[in-house]
């Protein structure tokens, strides 16, 4: 009874802050977890402190890019890719921050791509939900695709202790199946995002919102086409400082030898992330004429930083229930893997709904699933079912797509699991589950 109070409180928080939106989301957890400490008596849970620093260091190197006017250099490029047929931006723009994903290792990479990515909808009257939805659910699912995300990296090391037939599933085969079934998920969210929704002519709720001619102004944006406008050298200078430091970051990822060896082991690659970001920054302030007083004033950084609050305080909030009634939780779900080894996915994700993290779920589920006899294979198949944290929309991508979106399209509904991310996230890891299943059959690994 202890325990369905105390998911009572995080529903209610979440509803209500997902009513007022914004950054009530984050301030309605310090309800919750002054409730939870004062009159359960449970200790308050880990803040998600990696993770927001992270979201730190991306956004501020993120909005120094915009500042700089850099990522108009980005923006340029992405408009010559989907102008040239802007009908498949819903298609063309979860494939692009799935690859930068898989590039550095971090969905938090998609803060970069999200404004463009409206810009480009918007200015082609299609409806913004369609690829902002999408990519936001495509960059997380990149995270199993990528060879320096500490997700990949933790499920090679628990898979090194369990040979089969007498051969470890190592580096390679592992991303030979998460590669391949990542991409086929994000290929079934683009051509369901395609179709969904009404047409922003045909939606009542949208043409209400734009008869306003101020909201119509902030709908639509000041920025006119980049196509023909001629680039200053600061703004190629700072894109490429920016995108040299992902490049680095991924080659780090990818050598661990070349990182610094701290307390016995490689750098840990959060905290090499975010030095680079940061890095990043610093560089385009030192070699362009930004402005830094004009950064605290983007988009990027106020949707970001909105995006912090709002992790901060609901992930707090509900760390704490999770990880008190954490161990009675495991247990059921092993209890349920013993007997159905398919059933592991189900129980990965649900626990990454707990934990908020692919590398975490990981961490807690592979182990097991290995110790209670889950062959190897199924574990490598069902490593998409590690993002399971789409379920309730408040994970910092979600929230910073909702955020850009000014159309208002990219929504919580009434109900708060109606919400734009749930169908995208279903069909993007039920595929994704489906064709590693499919490959890790077709290699005799199951």
């Amino acid at each position: 009874m202890s325990v369905l109070l105390q998911v009572a409180i995080i529903l209610v928080c979440l509803f209500y802050g997902a009513r007022k939106g914004g950054i009530a989301l984050g301030l309605l957890g310090g309800i919750g977890i002054v409730l939870l400490t004062f009159a359960f008596n449970l200790t308050p849970g880990k803040p998600p402190v990696d993770v927001m620093l992270t979201i730190i260091a991306v956004v501020a190197a993120s909005a120094t890019l915009q500042a700089s006017g850099g990522l108009e250099v980005m923006l340029l490029g992405a408009e010559k890719l989907l102008r040239r047929n802007p009908k498949y931006v819903s298609i063309l723009a979860p494939f692009t921050t799935c690859a930068l994903t898989m590039l550095c290792g971090t969905g938090h990479v998609v803060y970069t791509m999200l404004p463009i990515i409206y810009d480009i909808a918007i200015k082609n009257d299609i409806r913004p939900e369609r690829p902002m939805a999408a990519s936001s659910i495509a960059s997380q699912m990149g995270i199993l695709a990528s060879p320096v995300s500490v997700a990949v990296v933790s499920l090679v090391a628990f898979l090194a202790k369990v040979p089969v037939n007498g051969h470890v599933i190592d580096f390679i085969q592992v991303l030979a199946i998460t590669i391949p079934s990542t991409l086929a998920g994000v290929l079934m969210i683009g051509i369901f995002s395609w179709f969904r929704g009404k047409e922003l002519k045909d939606d009542p709720e949208f043409q209400q919102r734009i008869a306003d001619p101020e909201k119509r102004e902030l709908v639509y944006g000041h920025t006119a086409s980049l196509i023909g406008k001629t680039l200053s050298r600061d703004q190629w200078v700072a894109m490429w400082i920016f995108i040299g430091s992902i490049v680095v970051v991924a080659f780090l990822g990818a050598f661990q030898e070349l990182r610094p060896v701290v307390g016995g082991k490689p750098l840990n690659m959060v905290l090499t992330i975010q030095m680079f970001m940061l890095l990043a920054g610093a560089l385009m302030i030192v070699f362009t004429k930004t402005d830094p007083s004009t950064i605290g004033k983007m988009e990027v950084f106020r949707a970001g930083m909105v995006a912090v609050v709002a992790v901060f305080g609901i992930a707090w909030m509900a760390d704490t229930v999770f990880e008190a009634n954490l161990p009675q939780l495991k247990l059921a779900l092993t209890d349920m893997v013993k007997t159905q080894p398919w059933t592991y996915a189900i129980a990965l994700l649900l626990v990454s709904k707990l934990v908020n993290s692919q590398a975490a779920a990981i961490s807690a589920m592979v182990p097991v699933g290995l110790a209670i006899g889950v062959p190897p294979g199924y574990i490598v198949a069902f490593a998409a079912a590690s993002y399971g944290y789409y379920i309730l929309p408040t994970y910092p991508s979600d929230l910073a797509a909702i955020q850009f979106d000014r159309s208002g399209t990219t929504h919580i509904g009434k109900y708060v699991i109606n919400h734009s991310f749930i169908a995208p996230g279903l069909i993007g890891v039920s595929t994704s589950c489906l064709v590693g299943f499919l490959l890790a059959t077709s290699t005799g690994l199951v």
